[in-house]
């Protein structure tokens, strides 16, 4: 609006700011963020790290282009506070690389979740960037943010951006400039005001901090090297990823580099190695080779699951590993996983005995990347009536995807997986309390293992099956789920995901912390109504006519090797001794003791524990390290005088002491700690 003076003179158009206590400022068109931090006072000037302007994440110092909603962004605002400054660290680390090696080009750099990289090419003539070059390059950027350089936005063309870029010998950022679209708003971004000194663009959508005075320069580390393909494909040239890792102070720093040292001690390969669980190797990439004490780990998870799934009314079967192709068009897989999916011609016998032939061009089987399938293939066998809902179907399935080699990852990304899979046939009214009954039986396994959890609610994206009739059905009743079983509440980190849900159904997802602070995504339930329809699933109703399931697709440990990988890194290989492959070994001090060892082992076997004899000829401290590093929850010493007197020397993993008990208390002690949670009077 604008305002006239009593002489009728038009002064200065003003700006209707309203901020979040309600209040509203006018200020000349022309005002920017900053204008309206530093009027509130000079705290919040000096606080003030960037702006949100009617949602939108904004710089500081760009100005307002209307009326707007304006909340300011400090560092209290974390999550928005960490993407500036992680972003401007990346900026800072692609100038300092150049100052430094002048000719080296630059592509981009992104915040990641824990930091940033930028990919460069380093000059010509000169090797690939390494990790000697890190602390150089550290130092230059603390240079750069200690010259507290303002970061100033620009708008320019692209044939501006295309002839810096040529003109600077930037041959990776010329060629993407040429892809941008002539008619969308470009900017750039200067470290130093424009024109001066020193001063050094890049091109980015941006926001920016006010400067790079708002970096703490010792709140960030360069962590290592990687090569990288230019646009991410192994045709083109190889660059130099450098990565690193910022926060907004040391304190924040200090701590992920703890969590990365004790990550790193928690290591499930590196701990999978020592306690004999498993191994990885070229022969199968991508598939576990079970050794038996890591086995035993998953029996015992297995049968724990049995027993939760058979307490709550599931049936468990069992389906083919490979499925004929048209099965999975039909389902809308083949579409959307055809390239994950390891596929086979199916074969039939050549009658001139020339070896096989492929019996059709569409004739293929696929190995199943997931069941649910399947199970619409079981329920579809005979009629079904509604009395007979709601049906839970639920398989250990054993699944295949085609992982890239570089994404394979221990036991947390693998190709061959088994699936704590199951699935809920239902009638639409059944639908929430369905659900919440997941819910709640997710609450308890959860706890059973020690772990707390968030839920987040993950609804439909841009690309999906269904009507939006439905999706607006499926969200509310997941939705509805959650309100009923008391876990829409901040204390279970209660969050909607806008986007992330699957292309045919909204799911509930579970992420658990571990005990460093890191989440992991492990179960989920989805609300389907397009796979039930896709394959032709109806029961009878009670009108007579034929009705479509709904279909809950849930899981809970999600993978039995992935929840397995977890569970070693979240008790640092200490696994809880129901879980433990070798509960107990008894050890001896001198070979007298032998027989009475044995004699410990045969009663501590007979009441269900699992336990080994270790009676070589080696000194105890040789035996106790050794079973240490196995992570063996206790070691029975036994001796002359622990034979003669009927008792054992404990010592527990992790503790300073041992403690003398009669064989009675130890086996006491032994069958109450080895009794699962679910199995447990002290627990439930």
């Amino acid at each position: 609006m604008r305002r006239e003076s009593e002489s009728g003179d038009t002064m200065t158009e003003l700006l209707k700011i309203s901020l979040p206590d309600g209040s509203v400022r006018e200020v000349p068109r022309g005002s920017t963020p900053a204008d309206i931090a530093a009027a509130i006072g000079p705290g919040l000037a000096k606080a003030a790290l960037a702006a949100r302007v009617d949602g939108e994440l904004r710089d500081l110092n760009r100005a307002f282009d209307g009326d707007a909603q304006l909340a300011l962004v400090t560092a209290r605002d974390e999550a928005d506070a960490l993407e500036l400054a992680r972003h401007d660290y990346a900026h800072v680390l692609a100038e300092a690389v150049q100052a430094l090696w002048p000719g080296t080009q630059i592509t981009f750099g992104p915040a990641t979740d824990d930091g940033f990289y930028y990919d460069v090419m380093a000059p010509a003539g000169r090797e690939p960037f390494s990790m000697d070059d890190l602390p150089a390059i550290e130092e230059k950027m603390r240079e750069i943010i200690r010259a507290d350089k303002p970061l100033v936005r620009e708008v320019w063309s692209r044939q501006q951006l295309i002839d810096k870029w040529r003109a600077d010998g930037e041959s990776f950022k010329a060629e993407w400039a040429t892809e941008l679209p002539e008619n969308e708003e470009l900017t750039v971004y200067h470290s130093g005001q424009p024109g001066s000194e020193g001063a050094w663009l890049d091109m980015c959508r941006g926001p920016h901090l006010p400067s790079t005075g708002k970096l703490d320069p010792a709140a960030f580390k360069l962590m290592r090297v990687a090569g990288a393909y230019w646009r991410g494909d192994q045709k083109n040239a190889q660059l130099t990823r450098i990565y690193g890792t910022g926060w907004l102070n040391k304190k924040q720093l200090d701590q992920h580099l703890h969590r990365l040292e004790e990550a790193a001690k928690r290591d499930h390969r590196k701990l999978g190695r020592e306690m004999d669980l498993f191994h990885l190797q070229e022969e199968a990439h991508g598939s576990v080779f079970w050794h038996p004490q890591g086995f035993r780990i998953w029996r015992e998870l297995e049968a724990y699951m049995r027993r939760a799934i058979d307490g709550a009314g599931y049936q468990e079967v069992k389906t083919p590993q490979v499925m004929d192709a048209r099965q999975w068009e039909q389902s809308g897989h083949w579409g959307k996983y055809r390239e994950n999916m390891f596929v086979i011609p199916d074969e039939v016998p050549n009658t001139e005995d020339e070896g096989p032939v492929i019996s059709g061009e569409a004739d293929w089987m696929a190995l199943k990347p997931m069941n649910c399938p399947a199970h619409v293939l079981i329920f579809r066998q005979g009629l079904k009536s509604y009395r007979e809902l709601p049906l839970r179907l639920y398989e250990n399935g054993c699944c295949h995807r085609n992982e890239p080699h570089g994404a394979l990852h221990g036991l947390m990304r693998v190709r061959q997986f088994t699936q704590d899979d199951a699935h809920i046939f239902c009638r639409e009214d059944q639908i929430v309390s369905e659900v919440r009954a997941f819910c709640e039986l997710a609450d308890r396994v959860y706890r059973d293992f020690g772990f707390t959890y968030s839920v987040k609610l993950a609804l439909r994206p841009e690309h999906r099956y269904g009507s939006d009739a439905d999706w607006d059905k499926a969200e509310a009743e997941l939705r509805q789920a959650v309100v009923d079983a008391g876990l829409a509440t901040e204390e279970y980190g209660w969050e909607e995901l806008p986007g992330e849900g699957a292309f045919y159904a909204p799911k509930l997802e579970w992420h658990l912390t571990d005990a460093i602070g890191r989440t992991w995504q492990v179960g989920t339930i989805q609300s389907d109504r397009v796979l039930p329809e896709r394959l032709d699933a109806s029961y009878v109703g009670e009108d007579g006519e034929k009705h479509r399931p709904v279909m809950l697709h849930r899981a809970i440990f999600g993978s039995y090797e992935r929840f397995i990988g977890i569970l070693i890194e979240h008790f640092a290989g200490k696994l809880p001794v129901w879980l433990a492959p070798t509960q107990a070994v008894v050890a001896t001090i001198v070979s007298d003791a032998d027989d009475y060892a044995r004699e410990v082992v045969a009663k501590l076997e007979a009441a269900g524990i699992r336990v080994e004899a270790d009676l070589r000829n080696e000194k105890i401290n040789y035996k106790v390290r050794e079973h240490s590093l196995a992570k063996v929850p206790h070691l029975l010493v036994v001796g002359k005088r622990e034979a003669e007197e009927g008792k054992v020397a404990v010592r527990t993993l992790g503790a300073e002491h041992q403690k003398v008990i009669t064989l009675d208390e130890a086996l006491a002690m032994l069958v109450g700690e080895a009794t699962p949670p679910d199995l447990s009077t002290s627990t439930h």
